[in-house]
């Protein structure tokens, strides 16, 4: 776990406390890509703890909401927080999907559950309260945690996220749908390729060939040589690759 503090450039902190989460958030946000590259590179995603670790600390890569999600619980757990697992269904435009969908943590601070979540790519930078129904101001925007019989909603900036299951799960339990996303296509995963971080002034994005580097300043956006991605990934987000992946299924 030093190793991991390590790898997001964070200390030890002195209390399992909220302003401890929060820096710890944005350290993993910030350092820790969100990607889905093991698919087209052909690699296993394991959802199991020396496999989380062995991908996320040794190897320094990122990954997807299963593995960063499911990573960051064993290390908030190690500093002594109380960690649960918990389904999502993600808003699809129409409609909240189906469950398991997505993985979300929720964290217990001082009789207090807060939604901590290092994997959905663009979304809050901090925890956001699980309790009552304001706006929450966020680096990321304006967030609202609204109650539902499953659970909890969840909107952002561009409006609905996810519902969030009340209920806590074994990080096995996200495997059916894992394995969903690595194989179907039917899953977005396996049609278009991702690699995202936050920045000190934005998010850098590398969608297939495409580069994008979104700041308040607005939204730059160029198609990038093979060399020029694998350097991108190597220099951008610390992954060394001897050639590019490529979609499963190319939309």
């Amino acid at each position: 776990m030093d190793d991991y503090l390590a790898r997001i450039g964070a200390a030890r902190p002195a209390a399992a406390d909220l302003a401890a989460l929060r820096t710890l958030q944005r350290a993993h946000l910030g350092t820790v890509p969100f990607e889905n590259l093991s698919i087209g590179l052909g690699e296993p995603v394991r959802l199991d703890d020396e496999g989380l670790l062995d991908k996320i600390v040794r190897r320094r890569r990122g990954g997807f909401c299963y593995e960063v999600n499911g990573a960051f619980a064993l290390l908030l757990r190690d500093l002594g927080y109380h960690v649960s697992l918990h389904s999502a269904r993600t808003w699809n435009g129409s409609g909240y999907g189906f469950p398991f969908d997505h993985l979300a943590l929720k964290v217990r601070l001082d009789g207090e559950d807060w939604l901590v979540d290092v994997g959905f790519g663009k979304f809050a930078h901090h925890p956001l309260r699980l309790g009552g129904t304001g706006p929450q101001d966020d680096p990321g925007g304006v967030y609202t945690v609204t109650p539902h019989p499953e659970g909890h909603d969840v909107a952002g900036p561009g409006g609905p996220e996810y519902r969030i299951d009340s209920r806590s799960y074994a990080l096995s339990d996200f495997g059916p749908t894992c394995w969903f996303h690595q194989t179907s296509p039917q899953s977005h995963f396996t049609r278009s390729l991702t690699c995202s971080r936050l920045t000190g002034d934005g998010r850098l994005t590398l969608a297939g060939d495409k580069l994008i580097h979104t700041t308040a300043a607005g939204r730059d956006e160029r198609v990038l040589s093979e060399p020029e991605i694998l350097q991108v990934y190597r220099e951008r987000f610390g992954i060394a690759l001897s050639s590019p992946p490529a979609p499963k299924f190319p939309a």
